[in-house]
């Protein structure tokens, strides 16, 4: 009996009918980033609740398209995104509103590291992509989206 429940998907005993699906290896994470795994694990969760016939095709299209492992490359350290000051803000924010006003250069500034080409953060580059602006942005569009709600009573 403990035979039937101990299998990888914890999903109870085999429906009458329904095949059993092969049992696969956990794919390992090259980048060894947990929250990523997370990710997948939730996705992983979600697909197994709508039904397996069609579970599998659609999570191997998924892994097929997404590409995880260039997913990972771009966002395996979000800490990257937010290494930000004040002068890099104003900087930023003077690029963005003016940008016929920059007399710099529109290039990010690289950095050789051993065996790949690596970019200077936010704080050091005034190029360099960032997420604290939006996400600041965002921040305050709720915040006085909600108040002027509440100024007219909805």
């Amino acid at each position: 009996m403990a035979e039937m429940y101990n299998n990888n998907n914890n999903m109870g005993p085999p429906q009458p009918g329904m095949p059993m699906p092969p049992q696969t290896a956990p794919q390992p994470n090259p980048f060894g980033n947990p929250s990523l795994d997370l990710a997948l694990a939730l996705l992983e969760a979600a697909w197994e609740l709508t039904g397996r016939k069609y579970s599998d095709p659609a999570l191997s299209m998924c892994r097929a398209t997404c590409r995880y492992e260039q997913i990972t490359r771009y966002f395996s350290d979000p800490q990257y995104y937010f290494q930000v000051n004040d002068q890099y803000v104003r900087n930023k924010l003077k690029i963005v509103l003016l940008p016929f006003l920059h007399r710099g250069h529109w290039t990010r500034i690289s950095e050789p590291v051993v065996g790949r080409l690596s970019y200077k953060p936010p704080i050091y580059d005034i190029n360099a992509p960032d997420l604290y602006i939006p996400l600041m942005a965002f921040g305050t569009y709720l915040v006085l989206a909600g108040f002027s709600l509440g100024l007219y009573g909805k």
